[in-house]
């Protein structure tokens, strides 16, 4: 197995580079955001993950060790391949990734191309713990907000109030008083419906 991969960058496109490495070049498919991150230097490190199919031998990129270990869990998920795992972290940072699976955010993880709702609902169910557990990152901040906010709404819901209506108001009372309650919240909305 490479694991990783130090050398002269000869060639640099958004989907894959160029190393050359003691006069071997070598193909290897990266993320938009390892392409972000690669700055101008002339000699890289990259950390790797080769993929052998029958019919390929695939070597991917990734500017620092989380995101090969985001990269190596994603494809762990059954309807998730290689090219969907780079899509979404081309669309999302690996913070972002985690982020999303922590708070359970399906709409985050469904927005990337190539998701469906039953493959994000297996990423969440089955990434959860594991993606905390990932590089000694104990715990991952759960963004207060978007639980509030859920709470609210589904409140609201109960209430006999449209989702659709009700998350415009919800955003715009948080937007103000981004440190209300959900009690607190709840009364506004009412009084704004």
């Amino acid at each position: 197995m490479i694991t990783q991969i130090q050398g002269k960058l000869v060639e640099k496109h958004p989907t894959h580079v160029v190393i050359d490495c003691h006069g071997v070049g070598y193909e290897v498919h990266i993320s938009l955001h390892t392409f972000g991150q690669l700055g101008a230097e002339e000699n890289i490190r990259l950390y790797t993950h080769l993929q052998i199919r029958e019919d390929a031998h695939t070597l991917f990129g990734f500017y620092e060790p989380l995101e090969r270990g985001i990269f190596r869990l994603l494809i762990s998920i059954s309807g998730i391949g290689a090219s969907i795992a780079r899509t979404m972290l081309s669309s999302m940072t690996p913070q972002e990734v985690q982020q999303a699976i922590v708070n359970e955010d399906l709409a985050a993880i469904k927005a990337v191309k190539g998701i469906g709702l039953k493959t994000a609902q297996r990423v969440l169910i089955e990434l959860k713990d594991k993606i905390q557990n990932l590089y000694g990152i104990d715990e991952i901040p759960i963004s207060k907000s978007n639980t509030i906010k859920e709470e609210t709404l589904s409140a609201l819901e109960v209430l006999g109030y449209p989702r659709r209506q009700s998350e415009k108001i919800i955003d715009n009372i948080i937007q103000s008083a981004p440190e209300s309650s959900v009690e607190e919240l709840i009364k506004t909305a009412l009084n704004k419906l």
